[in-house]
């Protein structure tokens, strides 16, 4: 495999972070030797996240087996995992905000027609679903753990306590015509075929769609992380990625 210099466009500060995790947690567990230094094992870690280089094309980039790779990475995603905000958390950190905007995506994967748990219909492909909750700016501030794609998006946020806890803070959080039935503070569009709305309807709509547009920059941070558009790994494993890639956000914008 031919080898060659390239970037990962990541903040410096997001390695510093991951790379002073990894020298703590080297030294809690005694590790006296590795292959690669804390520095360049979370630099491998960014560039399998960010870019998406499979385990081969990072081992013969670093000089490691692809053992090796893979172990770092798992070793590296479940550290930042760990550290990722609770929904408690993230409200909060916000409870001073006016709203919040709630919206749901799709990460898909490869499955066949027979794993019908992971089949959307909304989005007609298989896939894991996962809740994102945004600034009033569009800003990223939590995301959920994975749930199977076939799991409509109001029941997800009820199976995550989304709407329970944003009610019990008394914040009004902003969503689309999927969380119909919701309830709480959850505020959506009102429903109906365009034709049957009045016209102060039509208005109110017009202005909640410009509202919650903004959570598609929350969604696009997400998927920025080249990795989890279209993740190669185990179902079981999506949750991790999604909740470390959210640490690795979230430290590069304080």
């Amino acid at each position: 495999m031919l080898v060659y210099p390239s970037g990962v466009d990541v903040s410096s500060s997001a390695l510093r972070f991951l790379t002073q995790q990894l020298r703590r947690h080297r030294r809690t567990i005694g590790s006296r030797w590795r292959r690669l230094s804390a520095d360049r094992q979370a630099l491998l870690t960014l560039a399998h996240l960010r870019v998406g280089h499979t385990y081969a094309q990072l081992a013969a980039g670093f000089g490691v087996g692809t053992t090796t790779a893979y172990r770092y990475v798992t070793e590296a995603v479940e550290l930042l995992a760990a550290l990722a905000p609770s929904l408690a958390d993230a409200v909060r950190t916000v409870s001073t905000k006016a709203y919040l905007i709630l919206d749901g995506t799709l990460l898909p994967i490869d499955r066949i027609a027979a794993d019908r748990p992971f089949y959307s219909g909304k989005h007609k492909k298989h896939g894991m679903s996962v809740q994102v909750i945004a600034f009033p700016f569009g800003r990223l501030l939590w995301a959920s753990p994975a749930l199977p794609g076939a799991v409509h998006d109001v029941r997800a946020a009820r199976e995550h306590g989304i709407v329970d806890s944003l009610a019990e803070a008394e914040i009004t959080c902003w969503a689309d015509k999927d969380y119909r039935g919701a309830g709480g503070t959850v505020r959506i569009p009102y429903w109906g075929r365009r034709e049957t709305l009045s016209a102060g309807q039509k208005a109110v709509n017009r202005s909640h769609a410009k509202i919650r547009a903004l959570v598609e920059q929350a969604v696009a941070t997400l998927k920025s992380w080249r990795f989890l558009p279209k993740p190669r790994c185990s179902t079981a494993r999506i949750t991790s990625l999604v909740q470390a890639v959210l640490t690795l956000h979230l430290t590069s914008s304080e």
